[in-house]
């Protein structure tokens, strides 16, 4: 988040201009396409927030929700889709925060953990599970990193991080100092994300860093021109503060963790203010690379070197700035093939009197800006956090949801266009390397206002449709659920041998009625959150798939064909096989699951 000066770089712009121009000939043939049929009608939407009925009540606390004092105040916090006890059914991890005057002890907030009780509803097991953490949480991801069959739990804070281990009896322990991640010195930890970028089968850690914070000696609102906006005294930073590194930590395979940050180069970069790590097979050459979306500072990208060494290349690869040449106030963000090309897109959310990035993947080592192009350059007056590629209707076409909140509460009694709280955003891929804006007519789970951060997306009732998880501050988290129109659907879950276990890093490709649809295994991502590991493909009206193809981490690759539509399989790498799932529902009373 930041004060709205501009840093412009005539060398980003120079060379985003010429990828530009690498791309349109890609834009002409995907609108071409297109154009010889008529486009798709956009579907009836219809999304409701059903939290309050499934029995997610826990209020995430942010601060002084009237006025923020300091940067801290203002980050929000994610939230995680994951299955715990390997039931089949995902379940729910809501990061919290705090406040700077404190708690009595015992009445700390906490993070929550919620069991999926199968039936539509939620229990929460968070005090059993062992899992009530305090002080200010940030970010969250999931990633069995000891390879025993059981999701771990990585949560960062302002202050110390935690490693949780999974002890595979609905338990877990906090391991952070006896694995090796613990510092003496607090930080301020935000996006993290498993990923085994050696490729050695277990997973490794990528942690994201914001700001080298002290409220000690931090400036008071409005004490400089960089504590102003549009006239209002605000809180201070991320400018002018001083920015941090990243850190990557290396898997010994015996259940610790080195830091390899200056070894593998991670650490090697200016000192930005970063949120949100996202992973993933950018040049489709095997390895993971690694995005990182900063705020007022450029974003950055690792490429894997295939040697246990990453190199920075966001400015090459065009993904650093936007298309003016500028940075911006990177908050969220993910990545998924929304035009059916073979390649991983970028979308990045970002500050106010901005609009949220779309980067097209040109198949060269490098992306253009299309937010223009894409539809996207609307919507300048929201602040965005948490944002997914989610294909809402199961067309078999990723679309895009972002959630969105500002930083200053100042906003909502000074006249300004912005709100503190504001609705989400929701656009619909049209099928043509374009999006249409649908968010006034997605129901009110989509147009009531939050001051919302972490998104997460999964099958929660699995029923075949996506469900979305916002965490809100200030507020009790939303669980969206969309009502309206659903095409048919596979959803898939991987599971390394060779590879590591939750198979994080491996690329799927599914084709289906002549339309192709790529998607990655992930850990983190959106903002500071974990989605579910399952990957959710539509198909529309088609009633198979032809072909189903994994690409798993160790090189392997196993290719399915004719797979029945509307069902759950379990694809165990080198198996040859796909497993049906099938998940038995606890109705309560006669009623069925919301």
């Amino acid at each position: 988040m930041r004060k709205r000066s501009i840093c412009f770089s005539v060398a980003a712009l120079a060379l985003n201009c010429l990828l530009l121009f690498g791309s349109m000939l890609a834009q002409q043939t995907r609108e071409g396409a297109a154009s010889q049929g008529s486009l798709p009608t956009p579907p009836r939407v219809n999304f409701v927030d059903i939290a309050a009925r499934t029995g997610l009540s826990a209020k995430t606390v942010d601060g002084n929700e009237k006025r923020k004092k300091y940067i801290i105040e203002t980050t929000g916090s994610g939230v995680a889709f994951f299955d715990y006890d390997n039931d089949g059914w995902p379940d729910v991890f809501l990061v919290n925060g705090s406040t700077l005057a404190g708690f009595p002890k015992g009445q700390e907030p906490t993070s929550h953990l919620y069991h999926n009780n199968r039936d539509g509803t939620f229990t929460d097991v968070t005090k059993k599970a062992g899992v009530a953490l305090t002080g200010w949480g940030q970010g969250v991801c999931a990633g069995d990193y000891d390879n025993d069959g059981w999701e771990d739990l990585f949560v960062t804070f302002w202050g110390h991080n935690v490693l949780l281990h999974n002890n595979g009896d609905g338990t877990f322990t906090d391991v952070t100092k006896k694995v090796g991640l613990w510092h003496d010195k607090a930080r301020w930890g935000t996006g993290c994300a498993f990923v085994d970028y050696n490729r050695d089968g277990h997973l490794d850690l990528f942690v994201s860093e914001y700001v080298d914070f002290d409220p000690n000696h931090t400036p008071e609102p409005g004490s400089s021109s960089l504590c102003q906006w549009k006239g209002i005294s605000v809180m201070c930073g991320p400018r002018g503060l001083k920015g941090t590194r990243n850190e990557l930590y290396h898997n010994n395979g015996d259940g610790t963790f080195s830091d390899v940050s200056d070894k593998t180069g991670v650490s090697k970069t200016e000192p930005y203010y970063c949120f949100t790590a996202l992973t993933g097979d950018f040049d489709n050459d095997g390895w993971p690379d690694i995005f990182v979306a900063c705020d007022s500072t450029p974003s950055l990208l690792f490429h894997n070197n295939h040697d246990c060494t990453f190199a920075e290349i966001a400015v090459k690869a065009g993904v650093a700035y936007n298309e003016d040449g500028r940075e911006e106030a990177g908050m969220g963000a993910d990545a998924m093939d929304y035009d059916g090309d073979g390649w991983l897109d970028i979308i990045r959310t970002n500050f106010s009197d901005e609009t949220s990035t779309l980067y097209h993947n040109n198949g060269d080592g490098t992306f253009t800006d299309v937010t223009s192009v894409s539809g996207l350059g609307t919507n300048t007056q929201f602040l965005g956090w948490g944002t997914l590629f989610v294909d809402v209707d199961n067309d078999g076409w990723p679309d895009l949801f972002m959630a969105n909140g500002h930083v200053y509460p100042e906003v909502d009694s000074n006249g300004l266009s912005s709100t503190f709280r504001e609705r989400k955003v929701l656009y619909w891929n049209q099928h043509n390397g374009k999006f249409k804006d649908i968010s006034l007519d997605a129901g009110p789970g989509i147009t009531a206002p939050f001051n919302s951060h972490g998104v997460a997306a999964a099958d929660f009732d699995n029923d075949g449709a996506l469900e979305i998880l916002v965490n809100n501050s200030h507020d009790v988290p939303s669980l969206l659920k969309n009502h309206g129109e659903h095409g048919n659907w596979i959803s898939l879950k991987l599971v390394g041998t060779k590879s590591n276990r939750d198979a994080i890093g491996a690329l799927v490709t599914v084709n289906s009625g002549g339309h192709q649809q790529v998607q990655e295994v992930r850990s983190g991502g959106s903002y500071i959150s974990q989605r579910d590991f399952r990957l959710h493909f539509g198909l529309g009206k088609s009633t198979e798939a032809e072909s189903v193809e994994v690409r798993w981490p160790s090189g392997v690759r196993q290719v399915f064909h004719d797979v029945d539509a509307d069902k759950f399989y379990q694809i165990q790498e080198g198996s040859g096989q796909m497993t049906l799932q099938r998940f038995a529902r606890k109705i309560s009373k006669g009623e069925p699951l919301p």
